[in-house]
């Protein structure tokens, strides 16, 4: 799963997740991508679960990139403890999300198995995606 090797600090606040993606809303890398379309957090395991469901489907054909990376802890406090005492411990990694982020893309597959792939990684994700695909220049 994917997490930071080092941080500066070990907790975060919450934040908010408004406005559009300011970077990372263009096909960069392959030529279909699956692309967010409303702000969530997504944790590693979701990341890592669609990653697995692309990578299964496609059969080790192609290439795969993954443009999101989780850097945000989130701490959460023991079951059953009482309120106060200080904030809980980093339990897990989410990486924040805005509308129009490339979450991952692919290249070197047929586009009727990238778009089975990309939904079958739809159905790990918790926000709605869309399927996008690089539209090639008339010369």
């Amino acid at each position: 799963m994917l997490s930071p090797k080092k941080t500066k600090y070990r907790k975060q606040f919450k934040g908010k997740i408004h406005g559009l993606a300011k970077g990372g809303f263009t096909l960069n890398f392959g030529s279909y991508g699956l692309k967010s379309v409303e702000p969530e957090r997504i944790t590693a395991r979701q990341i890592e679960a669609a990653r697995r469901a692309i990578t299964r489907h496609m059969k080790r054909q192609g290439r795969l990139w993954i443009r999101v990376f989780p850097d945000v802890p989130v701490s959460t406090k023991p079951a059953e403890v009482r309120m106060g005492s200080g904030k809980g411990s980093p339990e897990f990694w989410v990486a924040r999300v805005h509308p129009g982020r490339i979450l991952f893309e692919v290249d070197g597959v047929p586009s009727d198995i990238a778009h089975r792939a990309f939904e079958l990684a739809q159905a790990k994700l918790p926000i709605k995606t869309r399927i996008v695909a690089r539209v090639e220049e008339a010369v």
